[in-house]
């Protein structure tokens, strides 16, 4: 149960942040922001850990702040594979990451599902 309401407040956060940053980044809909919320959740667990470990001694060089870059590189691999997401380029990606980091944070504080 918790899990399909961190997918609904993940969603929730992508159409929060598509509204955000309107002209660059799309979302047809809430269905597309629900799938693209599965499809993030996914490639957070199954992509993301290689990435890490394949980058690492480029993540400890610059203190972590690769991470963003690998965090950019999954949006932009999810709006590859979401259909009716559209991002406009990497800085946005990067860009779109940290809004919706920080907008679902703020949202699963609110709904208090630690």
């Amino acid at each position: 149960m918790a899990f399909l309401i961190r997918i609904l407040v993940s969603a929730l956060a992508a159409m929060l942040t598509t509204y955000l940053l309107k002209p660059a980044v799309k979302i047809d809909s809430f269905v597309t922001a629900l799938i693209l919320a599965l499809v993030l959740s996914l490639l957070n667990a199954l992509v993301k850990p290689l990435l890490i470990l394949f980058t690492l001694p480029v993540t400890i060089v610059t203190l972590g702040l690769f991470l963003f870059v690998i965090n950019a590189l999954i949006i932009l691999l999810a709006a590859k594979i979401v259909p009716g997401f559209k991002v406009d380029g990497f800085w946005w990606a990067m860009l779109f990451s940290i809004v919706m980091t920080i907008i679902n944070s703020v949202l699963i504080g609110l709904a208090g599902n630690n």
